[in-house]
């Protein structure tokens, strides 16, 4: 895996072995940063199930002003640290979170954390045609700290399986959708209140 763009761009990143982690695929990655375009330049960047981190360091090199990871496993989070520090990255830009992402959202919108980019590709979710999602996927667009997170005019990206039928919630706006193969990424905003 490498970053595709900006002053890193053509760096490897180191990978944790085993399937405990599912990169996101390069060409789909190139594609979300190009959608992104400008909006990643002096970007506050919160990355959920960071995994390698490879989206956080992606944006710092594309411009962002700072990157926070939340990553579950102590094994992960110290690849993501040491990945800064091999592509040549400022060590300052980035926090890594070694906790759970669910218990992480409350606190930081505790602390008045405000992001204009929330970039997140959970693990993959089951198929699900006759129930509602029960994947992370969902639960991130269900849970009533993530929008508290996201500033005025950012973009939450969000990816997940083809096969997993996600309900946006009314406190959501989805702006597009990128495909390759069983992989999507959605955009979506908060949607503002009626009235402002």
């Amino acid at each position: 895996m490498r970053i595709t763009g900006g002053q890193a761009g053509g760096r490897i990143l180191k990978v944790p072995k085993g399937l405990a982690v599912r990169p996101t695929i390069e060409r789909l990655k190139q594609a979300l940063f190009n959608s992104l375009g400008g909006r990643v330049v002096d970007a506050r960047v919160l990355e959920l199930f960071a995994g390698s981190g490879a989206l956080s360091l992606e944006s710092l090199s594309r411009g962002a002003q700072s990157a926070v990871c939340v990553e579950l496993s102590p094994r992960h989070a110290a690849f993501i640290r040491s990945n800064v520090t091999a592509a040549g990255l400022p060590v300052d830009r980035l926090i890594v979170r070694t906790q759970d992402v669910f218990a992480a959202l409350p606190q930081l919108r505790a602390a008045g954390q405000l992001f204009d980019l929330i970039l997140a590709d959970p693990p993959y979710g089951e198929k699900n045609r006759a129930c509602r999602s029960t994947s992370f996927a969902q639960r991130l667009l269900d849970d009533p700290h993530l929008p508290g997170l996201l500033a005025p005019g950012g973009r939450l990206a969000l990816g997940y399986a083809r096969r997993d039928r996600l309900e946006t919630p009314p406190v959501w706006r989805e702006h597009k959708q990128l495909r390759h193969g069983d992989s999507v990424i959605g955009f979506w905003s908060v949607e503002a209140p009626e009235g402002i």
